[in-house]
């Protein structure tokens, strides 16, 4: 696998190659703008050129990804915020293909005042209205595995397999799945035994299918398992401990995958981004690596 981070991308997008470089990373993600506002100024030319300089630059960093804002919720019952973070969702993949990015996870979202069925469903809509506006650009927008907090979608593979299957063959070249190792655990999920691994992949391969998964989170849990809340620890350092992230480094079918670690966070950047700049964590993982 292509182990890596989530870097700051503070005085320019750019930096976080300089940046990801300097810890050890053979992938990494960030933010192309400020996960806290829903609105951004227009990428510049400028900046789009600097990004791609950078990027060839460090050539030995790939493939690079991006993750939309947590304020997107295109479950939500509400049609302006709704409306406001369709768009929103749009806006974040057109800026991570005019960067050359190759994956933009995002958070499918919660239903909260509704059902599970018509968050579904809302997921689905504003995935078929973005996939054919968007018809052309190239980066893969991920749905991430989650946790199951309150009424948050995403924690049942069934659930994934729904909203993949409904946008058919445009989604199928447009869309994949994000495999966040926390969130799958505290979903409910067991990875930490060779077993318990396996019995999980089939049973992601029987009702979503392996090959929508395009990248990974690794991030250890502070919560057991099943306990369906979103606390990321440190590897080896939480419940997953690990033995269960020995699992993914040594399977054949995951080389050349990028998984990007997304640990307790000690630093903001200037937009009070949340960023890894520790690479003890890095250490850890390749440390598994038979």
């Amino acid at each position: 696998m292509r182990l890596g981070a989530q870097m700051s991308a503070a005085g320019g997008l750019e930096n976080a190659f300089a940046r990801g470089a300097e810890v050890g990373c053979e992938t990494i993600m960030l933010f192309t703008k400020s996960n806290r506002r829903w609105k951004a100024k227009p990428l510049t030319n400028t900046e789009i050129k600097a990004f791609h300089e950078a990027d060839q630059a460090h050539a030995g960093i790939h493939p690079v990804a991006a993750h939309a804002s947590y304020l997107i919720n295109i479950a939500s019952v509400k049609p302006a915020l709704w409306q406001k973070s369709r768009q929103a969702l749009e806006t974040e993949l057109r800026r991570a293909d005019e960067l050359g990015i190759a994956y933009l996870t995002f958070h499918p979202g919660a239903y909260v005042d509704a059902d599970e069925q018509t968050g579904l469903d809302n997921i689905v809509r504003a995935l078929e209205q973005i996939v054919e506006a968007t018809a052309g650009t190239e980066t893969i927008l991920c749905l991430e595995t989650m946790a199951g907090t309150g009424t948050t979608l995403g924690h049942r593979f069934e659930q994934l397999a729904y909203v993949l299957n409904a946008l058919g063959e445009a989604g199928r070249q447009r869309l994949g799945v994000c495999f966040d190792t926390c969130h799958v655990f505290s979903a409910g999920y067991d990875i930490r035994t060779p077993a318990a691994y396996e019995a999980t992949l089939a049973e992601f391969d029987a009702v979503v299918g392996l090959e929508w998964i395009k990248c990974f989170h690794f991030n250890d849990s502070k919560h057991p398992l099943g306990a369906r809340k979103d606390r990321h620890d440190h590897i080896g350092a939480g419940h997953i401990g690990l033995s269960g992230f020995a699992n993914f480094v040594n399977d054949p079918r995951w080389a050349d995958y990028p998984a990007h670690l997304e640990t307790p966070k000690e630093e903001e950047d200037d937009d009070g981004n949340e960023i890894e700049m520790d690479p003890i964590n890095l250490t850890a993982v390749r440390d598994l690596i038979d």
